[in-house]
């Protein structure tokens, strides 16, 4: 990339916005994992879809690779701009654009956070029910890109089953309106769903229709304390059994303690191994009762230590902290990070299989574990000890990785469940995909991006 093509990039469209300076290059070109130094050229902030269109056929007559940029809160570095690329950020492009009370249906930007479609939503008396713990900076359109989960898949699915339509400009260059709402189109290949979950390397997400529904019954939210990793599953089989859960989460005592001391408040005596938290519709008595009733099954069946329930608002939410808080808490100590995924039925031996492995590789380093029990989801957590140095961190986790890996292809699982693959995992895609999958991701990136500028070196190694 030339001074004389950005240049021509200014003079083609004069308002668009373009930052140069060093801050903002660092700021605009990394992700959360922090692992690559950020080195883009330039920042472009478009304001219209027709400046995102302009800047795509440019960056093809210059061969400029670009680096499609939301609230950057992946885990994969699949927003990481390392190589003088030109990093196109959406956060201008953040409207909501229009609300279809008949299709109930809400037609957004891509640089609204989540958070903000979550209150747009509510003002008409309905919900987006896609939903964690980086609601407040996260974006939609990133959120499309890696067909984002979250703490209610268990209940709502992954985005995916919440685009009615999207509209992106192709690595070509053409925009290409998908689907356009509608709920039934038998009309060939639904490249809608093509575009979800493809980190940036097709198309960057212009506009999005997102489907909302009605709020949930009244919930309540109960925290537990396990003796053993096998009775987590033993007490999600109750609890999924006898009530309408909406989430089902678990974390460790070791996890639990960082998040304590980030400022979080402890809500149950004693020190217990495993915790999960559970919200759960509680419509009336009835529902209630169910819940006492699971509980002390639990209790009777040995597999539940003690267990407090949420008598109000700020309790449910304290109660949530110590799972969301997480991720925050672990932030300050340079968390390596593996979300990996398998069938639910599957999770009993693989939690052991990894339980095991991990112990065996990281005999003296801290492991944090937590995710998404309900729907075969878990974060892996290495924190780096001060005697290590960046790389040799990187080096010990990456031959760690390459074993887990192995271990989820014997399962049949997945080395990205929710934050893709990006930088991070591309070495460890063919865990996940078979070689013939690969080749026919490749020849579909070719058909949408035929010089290969959209986010250059993410999935494919």
């Amino acid at each position: 990339m030339t001074d004389h093509a950005i240049a021509d990039l200014a003079r083609r469209w004069p308002q668009l916005r373009l930052l140069t300076e060093p801050g903002d290059l660092e700021h605009y070109g990394r992700d959360w994992t922090r692992r690559w130094t950020p080195a883009p050229r330039a920042i472009a902030l478009p304001a219209s879809s027709e400046e995102v269109q302009g800047i795509v056929q440019w960056a093809n007559e210059h061969n400029v690779a670009i680096v499609p940029s939301g609230g950057r809160t992946g885990l994969s570095g699949g927003a990481v701009a390392a190589n003088g690329e030109l990093v196109l950020s959406l956060e201008r492009m953040n409207r909501v654009l229009g609300f279809d009370a008949v299709d109930r249906t809400l037609t957004v930007q891509p640089g609204i956070a989540l958070e903000a479609v979550h209150g747009a939503a509510r003002e008409y008396g309905l919900i987006y029910p896609v939903d964690f713990a980086a609601r407040g900076s996260c974006s939609i359109g990133g959120n499309i890109a890696t067909n984002a989960g979250g703490i209610r898949v268990i209940r709502y699915g992954n985005t995916r089953e919440w685009i009615a339509g999207v509209k992106v400009v192709a690595g070509n260059g053409e925009l290409l309106d998908l689907n356009r709402g509608l709920i039934k189109n038998s009309s060939g290949y639904d490249l809608r769903q093509l575009m979800i979950g493809s980190e940036g390397t097709l198309g960057i997400v212009v506009e999005a229709t997102l489907r909302l529904t009605d709020p949930p019954p009244p919930s309540q939210v109960m925290l537990l304390a396990l003796p053993t990793m096998d009775a987590l599953m033993d007490v999600f089989a109750l609890f999924r059994s006898r009530l309408s859960l909406q989430a089902f989460e678990f974390f460790t005592d070791l996890a639990l303690n960082y998040v304590l001391a980030h400022g979080a408040q402890r809500a149950i005596d004693g020190d217990h191994p495993y915790y999960v938290v559970t919200e759960f519709e509680s419509p009336d008595e009835k529902a209630q009762d169910a819940a006492l009733a699971a509980f002390e099954h639990g209790v009777e069946k040995g597999w539940i230590n003690d267990g407090v329930i949420a008598q109000s608002d700020a309790q449910a939410a304290a109660l949530w902290r110590l799972r969301e808080g997480i991720t925050e808490s672990l932030a300050p100590h340079k968390p390596y990070k593996n979300d990996v995924s398998v069938r639910i039925g599957v999770l009993p031996v693989f939690l052991h299989d990894i339980q095991g492995l991990l112990a065996r590789e990281y005999p003296h380093i801290d492991v944090v574990w937590f995710g998404h029990i309900g729907d075969g989801n878990l974060h892996i957590n290495v924190l780096k000890p001060d005697s290590l140095s960046d790389a040799d961190f990187i080096v010990q986790c990456e031959h760690v990785t390459k074993l887990l890996a192995d271990t989820l292809h014997k399962h049949g699982g997945s080395i990205s469940a929710e934050h893709g693959i990006g930088l991070v995992k591309r070495a460890y895609l063919e865990s996940t995909r078979s070689a013939a999958e690969i080749v026919l991701m490749r020849g579909i990136r070719q058909v949408f991006d035929p010089r290969g500028i959209l986010n250059p070196g993410k999935l494919f190694a």
